[in-house]
């Protein structure tokens, strides 16, 4: 019988995951000034019970006019720490490492939640609105404000936020930490030429339009202990004209790598429009082939994440060095059991995590899926 990759530890610096599926980060918009509440403990603990290799807590904002939402998660106040904890003690409890994803949404904040229509607030002076901050003054959209350019001081501030975040999860017991460097947000709002118009040592070349990302990478290695991976989830490509290529990424996940970096967790698109999402037809696991490049010639692990949903998939991805991880998240919602059901389709024991005396065993012999959701 072949070796069911799917299943194997992966180690990466002082943690190891018992298997490779990775809950990815999804944004619940159901926090109150940024603190974890009653909805985030239930929604990680049916993943917690599930038997996942590892989860990544959703974005969360280095700064309060960081956050996307009014909902979302915050680490810029040391308030905020107690329910990071309780959120790696649910994990631990079952033997999972957990880490938080730390970003800010630069000229993308201010926004609605997704079942508001995902639209910028009325105005930053609006009672509800802030706000907000890019490379240029360049509205995301048509119809969006037109965001403040930030100055050196300003840029330095923001990477300062994303060290003293950083220190916030160490102190919440959080085994490891990805930094936002996708979807449109300030990081990669920086790197892509589609919305940095600076013609400062921010702008213009791939080297000044890496600075700002490379800077809060290295400021966020820095202020965690050096067993602690740092992960950075990038938008591979732009997929408009002019915008970031995988070339570029490549490039830039070498320097990354250089810097302490441990692991690239490859995404795609969100530079423009009001829905972080690639503007390339979704088909299972479409971003897959960026994550496979950037392994072999960035020579960095990476993870690959966009509509994983089968076990077979999920096991070739990794037999056949694509990516190291799989990060999944409608699957999960929909099925909590998925770990389970995987392993039972590829012939390899049943985790830890859901021996016959979990309840989560049963629902599986019976078949019982949970609701068909979709992911945020």
């Amino acid at each position: 019988m072949r070796e069911i990759r799917l299943f194997t530890p992966f180690s990466s610096r002082g943690i190891t995951f018992a298997n490779r599926i990775v809950v990815s980060p999804m944004c619940q918009y159901r926090a109150v000034e940024g603190a974890v509440n009653a909805w985030h403990l239930a929604h990680h603990a049916r993943f917690a019970l599930g038997g996942v290799g590892g989860a990544v807590i959703e974005a969360t904002a280095v700064e309060r006019d960081g956050r996307i939402s009014e909902g979302c998660l915050g680490l810029w106040d040391d308030s905020q720490i107690d329910g990071f904890r309780q959120l790696a003690e649910l994990y631990h409890g079952q033997g999972i490492s957990v880490g938080v994803q730390i970003g800010h949404a630069g000229r993308k904040g201010s926004s609605a939640s997704p079942w508001d229509g995902a639209g910028p607030l009325v105005s930053a002076s609006a009672p509800r609105g802030w706000p907000t901050v890019a490379p240029s003054a360049i509205a995301h959209a048509e119809g969006w404000p037109i965001p403040a350019a930030l100055d050196e001081a300003g840029i330095a501030r923001i990477v300062g936020s994303f060290a003293a975040s950083a220190r916030r999860a160490v102190s919440a017991g959080l085994d490891f930490i990805e930094v936002h460097g996708a979807h449109g947000y300030l990081l990669h709002e920086f790197l892509s030429p589609i919305s940095n118009g600076r013609t400062d040592r921010y702008g213009g070349t791939l080297e000044n339009r890496a600075r700002f990302a490379l800077d809060a990478a290295q400021a966020v290695r820095r202020a965690v202990p050096d067993a602690m991976p740092v992960w950075y989830r990038a938008s591979c490509v732009d997929e408009s004209a002019g915008g970031v290529t995988l070339d570029e990424t490549i490039e830039l996940a070498r320097r990354l790598k250089d810097i302490g970096i441990d692991l690239v967790d490859c995404s795609s698109g969100g530079i423009r429009g009001p829905v972080a999402r690639s503007t390339r037809p979704e088909a299972p696991g479409h971003q897959v082939p960026y994550a496979g490049r950037i392994r072999r010639e960035a020579g960095i692990p990476t993870m690959a994440v966009g509509l994983i949903t089968e076990p077979g998939q999920a096991d070739t991805i990794v037999s056949e060095g694509s990516a190291d991880l799989v990060a999944i998240a409608r699957e999960l919602l929909a099925d909590p059991n998925f770990v389970y059901r995987a392993a039972r389709s590829l012939g390899h024991p049943a985790p830890h995590a859901l021996l016959p005396e979990n309840f989560g065993f049963f629902l599986a012999r019976r078949n019982m899926q949970a609701p068909n959701t979709s992911s945020t």
